[in-house]
């Protein structure tokens, strides 16, 4: 079966620290994904996502536009964030999901924690299933390495970013 994302009722959000004293929250608004699977409990299932860099929102305006710029994200010339699951284990009811991130242009491999929520169908007649994803990275291993120092010996952003994404998948005819 075939699954594609409801963007009006899913969220890619993330968390990082600020002088390694307070968190950052942000998230993408413009993002597509995917899924196949056979299996009811989805322990089959292969994910799939293209995320909008251009769309990122810190409800900073100045501060979006410099993770924009050459200094982190370079949208010009790495417009999207990819994510392609390579393993789906389920254990004690929580997906443990495996996959390759690309960001800049360097993919390397994440691990997503997951719950499946369970599934109802909208008022329009879709069958609709919730999932919510979490996990972190480490964003210097994707030569997101933009940094100052702070004045008590620490740094302007933390290192490692949190990873924070509720979706909802809607089921589609084949």
């Amino acid at each position: 079966m075939k699954y594609v994302i409801d963007p009006l009722h899913s969220d890619i959000e993330f968390k990082i620290k600020h002088l390694m004293i307070s968190s950052v929250r942000g998230r993408f608004t413009s993002f597509t994904a995917g899924m196949e699977s056979e299996k009811e409990d989805f322990s089959d299932a292969k994910f799939w996502c293209e995320i909008d860099v251009a769309s990122i929102n810190t409800s900073i305006t100045d501060r979006d536009s410099h993770l924009r710029s050459a200094d982190f994200f370079d949208i010009e010339k790495f417009p999207a964030i990819r994510f392609n699951s390579t393993s789906v284990d389920v254990v004690d009811g929580e997906h443990l999901i495996k996959g390759d991130f690309e960001i800049k242009g360097v993919t390397k491999p994440i691990k997503l924690t997951g719950t499946y929520n369970g599934s109802d169908t909208d008022a329009y007649g879709q069958e609709k299933y919730g999932f919510d994803l979490v996990g972190k990275i480490k964003r210097s291993d994707w030569d997101l390495c933009f940094n100052m120092a702070g004045t008590n010996s620490t740094l302007l952003i933390g290192d490692e970013v949190k990873i924070d994404i509720s979706v909802q998948m809607v089921k589609i005819d084949e």
